[in-house]
């Protein structure tokens, strides 16, 4: 599972995940770790067959704290980490 976070320059983060197997309900635990982190997904690109590919471009609920690029890949990889556990 390949996961890669950039800041972007007019704020906000472009967050790519790719799997080369189909990941069932994966999706779901993403989003809901972004909205853990308080970040509004404005456009995401989704394709889930026979992979999992997710490309998102969101940025931050104003009424949270300062997020990095660090905070939200380890809060994706949490994410996915429990995910394979259930």
């Amino acid at each position: 599972m390949d996961v890669s976070v950039e800041t972007l320059d007019k704020g906000g983060f472009r967050i790519n995940i790719h799997s080369e197997r189909d990941c069932p309900g994966l999706l779901v635990s993403v989003l809901e770790a972004f909205e853990g982190l308080g970040l509004e997904v404005s456009n995401a690109r989704v394709s889930c067959e026979d992979s999992f590919h997710l490309e998102a471009v969101g940025g931050e609920d104003q009424k949270e704290d300062g997020v990095d690029a660090q905070t939200v890949k380890e809060t994706v990889l949490q994410a996915i980490k429990k995910w394979s556990e259930s």
